[in-house]
C-alpha cells in the first residue's frame, strides 16, 4: 500500500496537529471528471472522495465500515487514520488523541500516530495500522515504528508491538502489512530499504529477512510511468522503490510480493518465512518467481488465487490469473495512481488512488492538478 516516495526530496514536513475532540470532518471535494468522462461502463463507483489531503489506503470491516490512512508526507493531515462516514466525512480513529503528533506529545511515539501507511481489517474483524513512523520520509522516530490492533467496534487497542531498531531502521519504511489468522503472524513489506518483517502474534518478536535478496529490491535503472509521466525526482534520479505490494493466499500457505519498480511477482511459503532455524541463504532459495506484471503499488487475491494488481502505468485494476494471463478488470480516468485494495465480506472489492505522480517530488517541485482522493468500490469479478 503506498511507498516511500518521498525518501531524498527535500520536502519539508509542517507542525502537525489534531483536533482534542472526536467529531467528525468534511472534506471539501475537487473538481473532478463526472461518470461519462470516467467511462459509462466503468464498474467503478464512487464511495467517498476528497480534496486533500493524500490518502493512500482504504480498509473495510466486517459489517462495511470503512477506514481511510493518510500519511504525513508532505501534506498535514488532522486525521491520519480516519472512519469515513456519509458525506465524505472523517472521524480520527480509534480517537482524536492517537491522531495528534505534536511536541508535546514527543515522548510517547508509541501512542500516537506518527506517519501511518496501513489500514487493514482482518478475516475477523479487526483493524491494524502500521506505522513505520517515518514523517517526510525523513527517518524513523525512535521508538514509533508499531503494528497496532484495534477493535472497530469499541475503539479499543488490543495489541502494540513496537519494532526495534534492528528490524525498521533508520532508513526504513515500513510499508504494507496481511494478518495470518490460521498461523497468527503478521506478514509486512518494507521499502525503504527493501525486505520483509515477520511478526509472531503470539509473543510480538518480529524478525527482519530477505533484506538482501532481489525480489524485495528495485531494479536499478528501471524508470516506471504513470498516466506516461517518468516517475524521475528532482536531481533526475529514476524512482526506486522497494518491496511494496503485498498479498496473503486464502489458504495462508503463500505470501505474494512485488517491489513498486519493477515488472515481476514473487511468492514464498509463509512456512519458510516462520521458520526462524533457516539462513537467509536458505530462506532466499525459497522464493518462487511467479512471473511478469505490470508495475505495481497494491496487491490482493481472491479464493481462486487470481491475483489483483493496482497499475498506475494503466491507471487500471488487473488481475494475473493462476495461468499467468492479465486480464482488466477495470479501466478508468479516474484511477490516478490506485494504491491499495481491500476485499470486503460483502463481495465488494475497493481501492483507493493517491495521485502519488501528480507530487511536487516528481515534477521538479511543482505539484500538479489531480483529481480529488477517491474510495471506489465494485463488486468482485467471478
Amino acid at each position: 500500500m503506498g511507498l516511500a516516495v518521498l525518501a531524498a526530496t527535500g520536502l519539508q514536513l509542517g507542525s502537525c496537529s489534531s483536533p482534542a475532540n472526536n467529531e467528525s470532518q468534511s472534506i471539501a471535494v475537487a473538481a473532478g471528471p463526472d461518470s461519462t468522462k470516467a467511462g459509462a461502463n466503468s464498474p467503478l463507483r464512487v464511495v467517498a472522495q476528497f480534496s486533500g489531503p493524500q490518502m493512500v489506503g482504504v480498509a473495510v470491516a466486517p459489517g462495511g465500515k470503512i477506514f481511510a490512512c493518510f500519511p504525513r508526507w508532505d501534506y498535514n493531515p488532522v486525521y491520519p487514520i480516519a472512519a469515513v462516514g456519509p458525506n465524505n466525512t472523517l472521524t480520527p480513529y480509534p480517537n482524536a488523541s492517537w491522531c495528534t503528533w505534536t511536541d508535546s506529545v514527543k515522548n510517547e511515539p508509541q501512542k500516537h500516530w506518527i506517519c501511518p501507511q496501513s489500514v487493514f481489517a482482518d478475516k475477523a474483524g479487526m483493524v491494524w495500522v502500521l506505522d513505520p513512523a517515518s514523517p517526510g520520509l525523513k527517518g524513523t522516530v525512535p521508538g514509533g515504528p508499531k503494528l497496532v490492533k484495534t477493535d472497530p467496534q469499541t475503539g479499543r487497542v488490543l495489541l502494540n508491538i513496537s519494532f526495534p531498531e534492528s528490524v525498521a531502521p533508520r532508513k526504513s519504511y515500513l510499508n504494507d502489512v496481511r494478518i495470518d489468522l490460521q498461523n497468527n503472524y503478521a506478514y509486512i513489506t518494507e521499502s525503504g530499504i527493501g525486505g520483509l518483517v515477520v511478526v509472531d502474534l503470539k509473543t510480538n518478536k518480529s524478525r527482519r529477512l530477505l533484506a538482501s535478496h532481489p525480489s524485495t529490491k528495485a531494479v536499478k535503472g528501471l524508470v516506471i510511468k504513470a498516466e506516461g509521466h517518468p516517475m524521475i525526482d528532482a536531481q533526475g534520479k529514476p524512482a526506486q522503490f522497494n518491496a511494496d505490494g503485498i498479498a496473503l493466499s486464502t489458504d495462508n500457505t503463500y505470501l505474494y510480493y512485488c517491489p513498486l519498480t519493477g515488472h515481476t511477482l514473487y511468492r514464498i511459503k509463509t512456512v519458510a518465512l516462520r521458520n526462524a532455524s533457516l539462513s537467509e541463504a536458505q530462506l532466499g532459495q525459497q522464493v518462487e518467481t511467479v512471473g511478469e506484471i505490470p508495475a505495481s503499488d497494491g496487491l490482493e487475491i481472491d479464493a481462486a488465487n487470481n491475483v489483483y494488481i493496482t497499475s498506475f502505468e494503466r491507471s487500471a485494476l488487473l488481475r494475473r490469473t493462476p495461468a499467468g494471463k492479465i486480464e482488466t478488470v477495470a479501466a478508468d480516468v479516474r484511477l490516478q495512481w490506485p494504491d491499495t485494495y481491500s476485499f470486503a465480506a460483502d463481495g465488494n472489492l475497493y481501492v483507493a488512488n493517491s495521485a502519488i505522480h501528480k507530487m511536487a517530488s516528481w515534477n521538479k517541485g511543482v505539484e500538479q492538478p489531480h483529481e480529488p482522493f477517491r474510495i471506489f468500490k465494485m463488486p468482485l469479478p467471478k
